[in-house]
């Protein structure tokens, strides 16, 4: 089930719609699809695309979008806490970041001006929009389980910009 975590109040929401409501107010955009297709762990980048192309194709067109990858981070990936880490601190992106879970899930946490820290907890189905600028990080877990597409207008805007101020260090503790 989709979450979200306000930090300070330490409420929680788990109804899709007001979890679209606040996230929609904050300028991001988030969505739920279907995930019917049952991949393997170890599924190509080709099948999932496959999979999920009739739903992916058409909002790649609608929203200009150029290309879409797949990112696959489970327990017998290598080198994973290197990987996680080069997530966990707070960064920005000069394009906006695009992902559709198709399985597993991962924390995205935001540091808005004028808000709480918040996190959203995306499952399979979940596709979220992050907006190019917004201060955010990325969480896949201590045990890593998380298979994403993600969308781009051009992939070089998906570079992490770190921000180095450190907000992440007093949220280290919450995690999947």
């Amino acid at each position: 089930m989709t979450t979200l975590y306000l930090t300070e109040s330490k409420q929680t929401l788990t109804d899709a719609a007001a979890i679209k409501d606040l996230l929609n107010q904050q300028g991001i955009w988030f969505e739920q699809w279907e995930t019917p297709a049952e991949l393997a762990q170890d599924a190509s980048q080709e099948e999932v695309l496959a999979a999920y192309g009739a739903v992916l194709d058409p909002y790649m067109a609608a929203n200009g979008y150029q290309s879409a990858d797949v990112v696959n981070i489970h327990s017998g990936i290598e080198n994973y806490p290197a990987i996680r880490a080069k997530f966990l601190a707070e960064h920005t992106h000069s394009e906006d970041e695009v992902r559709f879970f198709v399985a597993g899930k991962g924390l995205f946490w935001f540091n808005l001006d004028g808000m709480e820290v918040f996190n959203v907890c995306c499952e399979a189905g979940d596709l979220i929009s992050v907006p190019q600028g917004t201060k955010h990080w990325f969480d896949a877990g201590a045990v890593p389980d998380v298979k994403a597409i993600r969308i781009f207008s051009d992939t070089t805007g998906w570079t992490p910009h770190y921000t180095e101020s450190q907000v992440e260090q007093q949220y280290r503790d919450i995690s999947l």
